[in-house]
């Protein structure tokens, strides 16, 4: 063992010594004089240096304000680099990127194209300045750092646009780049830099306005390159040229062509208005004979829409599509297949609403923690292990941007936002938000981290003389989209799902004293709800006027206030009235799981998913009509909640023990005969196929770990005249319930099932015949 201690010092040490200095030791913030900044400014930063041999290795650290592009002799190493400022209201993130396979012997340069966005948005914080930070580390001991020594230029030929803007929750701009004022190829070794300036050094790290840096905390965008559409059309007598998509995704669009100077080309997606407001474009003045542009603000959609004015011959156009950086390890499929499309469609709005918060990609791209709520389970059902990194962050930025007050809001990071909406901010802290990302990942590290944060938000909450929740109004008293919402009941559901979370935490953490009173408020508020809101069918405000609210009935069920007797009315009433959002359907549809009706919750399912599942647009939308009461989103995560529930209950793979070290598959008897389901692990996979007609079940595991497996009991006769296969290995059911293997054996029964407790990488089950 002291050998192990000893080499690994020696490592950590040797690594000190061939890496250099902490980071960012010595370098200063870089920009441009003050009196030249402007909003939506896009600078150019050069450096040359001498590597003294073939096959340096090099670390860089750079951190910008707001977005940077990066090359390395001329060969593009990063595209769109640096995430949108905010781990806190002060600080800025910062990117490891390694450059090792980029540089040769002798002389060699690094370009940074800087966009600063100069504003705020509901997810950026405005510095108030373009600044560019950089640290590079060599392995012959070379360190270089940002200074004065560096090269800098605004780049003249991005401009403003003409209007419309995006709207006022974006703090990205629109594209304008005037060829005519190109600078040409800058990113090049050989370019001539002397009419440049030197850069101006704004104050050695940590320095304000920037402050702290905090190092990215997941990998850069997995980026495509560019590539061609899947097909294109002429539209509107030759004006617009549509490009296809596969899908709706995330895309910078991209043209090849040759005209004459000053004709202007406009391009945006088919999603670019939503409602009367506006997103992201780009525009691009041409100039004289063959030249090529990509517009580097991300835009969404189906397609991409060049218009094009007389006089422009287009060459080719293309997309590059840049997307979170994980693997979609998770999928369902089943034998009817609405429910697989509306698997896939929620696969695909998870995926446009994974960035650099938890967003909509579209009308704000912010990151209100309702959504992120419902998102995160998609994630862990559908993503590896980088998915789950999108969800640390989310939760670190929520503790670490609330106020000293104990108020936590969303969205964050943010500029010109900080109001609470307290449903929400309970959501968040509950039972489906920062707990249940501890079940899935048994981050006990971010837990700690979380506590204190969740107890003193807690801690603004208190009840009346009656027990109930005493509301809290915050900065925006919202509940959930749609009319008859029963309040009261609502808040006093969320309230103990958050009180149970936070008990979680305390046994977690040995904080008995905490866990004892949240036991103590959850008692008295069950209590309180059913003795006050308990009409003997159904849970109800009394000073409430609404028809009766299926959302709020579905969460008293969900926060354990209804006993089984009482979810019977319960439930026959979630089966006639359908109010709720697709924000708040994701509970209702859960309390029928929860409980086992699983025909029941398929049914509504269908009956509520079925518009969106039938339509053309391969996304899912923030309300039930496509634009609803407000100018929706058609990207909208909170609507993929069937991701979550047909994986964790209908397929049945969820897990028993923090972190996936021990799990049930438990596949729900359903009108759905056959299912084919994986669900990422904390490592590995494990892939479920099962044949309910058949009477057949597969389970394999990519790694060994501990689960239970359940069998339906309609698949078994108990008498020794039927046979089944476990493993190749022939038995019967009186020699299934002896089965006592160390790595596989009888577990229990119930009514419906009979489990079996296993450690094996495969688990293969047939019934060979029966008296049934």
């Amino acid at each position: 063992m002291l050998k192990i201690i000893l080499s690994l010092f020696l490592l950590v040490y040797c690594s000190n010594l061939l890496w250099g200095n902490e980071v960012f030791d010595k370098a200063q913030w870089i920009s441009i004089p003050q009196e030249n900044a402007q909003p939506n400014q896009w600078l150019c930063f050069r450096k040359h240096f001498n590597c003294a041999e073939q096959g340096v290795r090099a670390q860089l650290h750079v951190a910008v304000d707001s977005k940077y592009w990066l090359w390395v002799n001329g060969k593009l190493v990063v595209f769109e680099g640096g995430l949108k400022r905010g781990p806190n209201p002060c600080d800025t993130y910062y990117d490891s990127v390694d450059l090792t396979d980029y540089l040769h012997q002798g002389e060699n340069l690094i370009a940074v194209q800087v966009w600063f966005f100069g504003k705020d948005g509901f997810n950026h914080k405005n510095s108030g300045r373009a600044g560019l930070l950089v640290d590079l580390d060599l392995s012959d001991g070379t360190k270089i750092v940002s200074d004065d020594s560096w090269l800098v230029r605004i780049h003249p030929a991005f401009g403003e646009s003409l209007p419309p803007y995006p709207n006022f929750r974006f703090p990205e701009s629109n594209i304008h780049f005037d060829a005519r004022k190109d600078i040409g190829k800058w990113q090049n070794l050989s370019y001539n830099d002397s009419s440049w300036k030197k850069a101006v050094c704004c104050g050695e790290y940590p320095c304000e306005p920037w402050n702290k840096v905090q190092k990215r905390p997941f990998p850069n965008w997995r980026d495509s390159g560019i590539i061609a559409y899947d097909s294109l059309s002429w539209m509107k007598q030759g004006q617009q040229l549509v490009g296809f998509l596969p899908r709706n995704i995330t895309v910078t669009p991209y043209i090849r062509l040759k005209a004459r100077p000053g004709l202007l080309i406009d391009m945006q997606t088919d999603n670019y208005k939503i409602g009367e407001e506006y997103t992201v474009r780009a525009e691009y003045v041409t100039t004289d004979g063959i030249q090529e542009f990509e517009a580097y603000n991300y835009m969404s959609g189906h397609s991409v829409i060049y218009t094009i004015p007389t006089g422009v011959e287009v060459l080719d156009v293309g997309y590059r599509e840049t997307r979170f950086d994980t693997d979609f390890v998770g999928s369902f499929h089943c034998d009817d297949d609405f429910y697989n499309v509306l698997w896939q469609k929620a696969l695909n709005t998870m995926n446009l609403n994974m960035r650099d918060g938890i967003q909509d990609p579209d009308r704000e791209r912010s990151q209100w923690w309702g959504d992120a709520t419902i998102v995160i389970g998609e994630i862990f059902y559908a993503c590896d292990n980088n998915g789950k990194k999108a969800v640390r962050k989310a939760i670190e930025n929520l503790i670490d941007w609330q106020k000293s007050d104990g108020v936590l809001f969303s969205p964050i990071p943010a500029g010109n936002w900080d109001k609470e909406l307290p449903m929400q901010m309970l959501a968040s802290v509950g039972k489906y938000g920062f707990w249940n990302y501890f079940v899935y990942t048994g981050d006990t590290l971010l837990m700690k981290k979380a506590f204190p944060a969740v107890k003193k938000y807690l801690s603004l909450w208190n009840l009346d003389e009656k027990n109930l929740v005493i509301h809290r109004t915050g900065g925006w008293d919202w509940m959930d989209w749609g009319t008859d919402i029963d309040c009261r009941v609502l808040e006093n559901a969320w309230y103990s799902l958050a009180l149970e979370s936070l008990r979680n935490m305390a046994i977690l953490l040995g904080e008995n004293m905490v866990a004892k009173e949240c036991e103590g408020k959850m008692s008295k508020i069950k209590s309180a709800v059913n003795k006050n809101f308990w009409t003997g069918t159904l849970y109800r405000d009394p000073f409430y006027n609404g028809r009766t609210d299926d959302r709020s009935n579905a969460l008293a069920v969900l926060a354990g206030f209804a006993s089984d007797e009482q979810w019977k009315s319960i439930r026959s009433y979630l089966n006639s009235y359908q109010g709720a959002s697709p924000y708040m359907e994701k509970y209702v549809l859960e309390s029928f799981f929860m409980k086992g009706n699983f025909d029941e919750g398929l049914r509504r399912m269908k009956s509520r998913y079925r518009r969106m599942v039938d339509h053309k647009l391969t996304t899912l939308w923030e309300h039930w009509d496509i634009w609803g009461e407000v100018s929706g989103s058609i990207n909208h995560g909170w609507s993929g909640g069937p991701l979550t529930l047909l994986s964790q209950y209908i397929a049945g793979i969820r897990p028993i023990e923090a972190g996936w070290k021990d799990f049930m598959v438990k596949p729900a008897l359903s009108v759905l005969n056959k299912i084919q389901c994986s669900v990422p692990l904390d490592s590995g996979n494990v892939y479920l196929n099962l044949d309910m007609e058949s009477k057949k079940m597969y389970l394999k595991c990519d790694v060994k770990h501990r689960f239970i497996i359940a069998i339906p009991k309609g698949w078994t006769c108990r008498t020794n005249d039927s046979k089944y296969i476990l493993n190749k290995k022939q038995y019967t059911y009186t020699q299934l319930k002896k089965l006592s293997k160390q790595d596989l054996s009888f577990y229990s029964e119930d009514e419906l099932y009979i489990y079996f407790r296993s450690t094996l990488k495969e688990f293969d089950f047939c019934v060979v015949n029966s008296e049934i």
